[in-house]
C-alpha cells in the first residue's frame, strides 16, 4: 500500500535503466490498483512489465472493494502476486483461495506469481519443508501443467525484519521447490521460475541470486527506490551475460 501518482516518477526511472527485453532479465512492478492503468501506460514502449498485488477469484460480481483478474488485465497488467503472505495473514486467504485467484489470473490472460513460505515458529520447528509441500500443493491444486505460473519463496521471518535466510537455507527451499513442481508439473517443472522473496536488496543480491533454483527475486522494500531496484537488476543482468 505505497504510492501516489507523484510516485510515478520511479517507475520511470526504473523503466529508463532496464534494457530491451532481448537483452535483460524480465522486469515487473506490481503496483497499486489506483496506479495500474497509468502505469501502464508509463511503461508502454518499454520493456518493463506491470502487475496487480492481488486479484479476487471471481471475474465479477456483488463483492465491493475487491479487484478481479480481468479488471487488472484490462488496465495493462500481465502478472499479478497471489498468495502473499500478507494476504494470507491478514485477510485469511487459504491454500483453496489462492489456487482459485491463481485459476482466475490464468483465465484472464495473466501469469500469477504465487507465494509461499514459512513463519519464524514453523522454521523453528523443523516444520519448513512440510509447509511448503503443503503449500505448494494446495495453492497449484487444479492448475494445468502448461500453466505460466511463477513460485515465489518469501521466508516471513525474513520480510521486513532485516534478517535474510542464509545460502544453505535458500538453496534447500527452493531445491525443494523444484522437485515438488517436477513432481506436480512433470517436465514443466523444470522451466517454472522460482522467486526468493525475503528482504532482498542491493547488498545481498550478489549473494542470493545465483543460488541454484533462484530465478529471480520478489522485491519489497528495495523496490521503492529506483536505485536500489536496478541495483539488483543489474545484478540479474550480469549473471545472464
Amino acid at each position: 500500500m505505497n504510492g501516489l501518482r507523484a510516485d510515478l516518477q520511479v517507475l520511470r526511472d526504473i523503466s529508463a535503466g532496464i534494457e530491451p527485453s532481448d537483452r535483460g532479465p524480465e522486469a515487473l512492478l506490481c503496483l497499486p490498483a489506483t496506479l495500474l492503468s497509468e502505469a501502464s501506460r508509463e511503461a508502454a514502449g518499454t520493456s518493463l512489465k506491470t502487475g496487480g498485488q492481488t486479484c479476487h477469484a471471481v471475474e465479477k460480481g456483488a463483492y465491493t472493494g475487491d479487484i478481479s483478474a480481468l479488471m487488472l488485465k484490462e488496465a495493462g497488467a500481465a502478472y499479478v502476486i497471489v498468495g502473499h503472505s500478507e494476504r494470507r495473514t491478514a485477510h485469511g486467504e487459504t491454500d483453496a483461495i489462492v489456487a482459485a485467484q491463481a485459476a482466475a489470473a490464468l483465465t484472464a490472460g495473466l501469469n500469477p506469481i504465487i507465494c509461499v513460505g514459512e513463519t519464524l515458529d514453523q522454521r523453528n520447528s523443523g516444520e519448513t519443508l512440510p509447509v511448503i509441500e503443503a503449500q505448494i500443493e494446495g495453492s497449484l491444486a487444479g492448475l494445468p501443467s502448461d500453466s505460466s505460473v511463477v513460485v515465489a519463496y518469501e521466508p516471513l521471518w525474513a520480510i521486513g525484519t532485516g534478517r535474510v535466510a542464509t545460502p544453505e537455507q535458500i538453496s534447500e527451499v527452493h531445491d525443494f521447490v523444484r522437485q515438488r513442481l517436477i513432481s506436480r508439473f512433470g517436465p514443466a517443472g523444470e522451466k517454472v521460475r522460482i522467486l526468493y522473496g525475503g528482504s532482498l536488496n542491493p547488498a545481498n543480491a550478489p549473494e542470493i541470486l545465483p543460488i541454484s533454483n533462484v530465478d529471480g527475486g520478489l522485491i519489497g522494500g528495495a523496490s521503492l527506490k529506483a536505485a536500489d531496484f536496478l541495483a539488483i537488476y543489474r545484478t540479474a543482468a550480469s549473471l545472464s551475460e
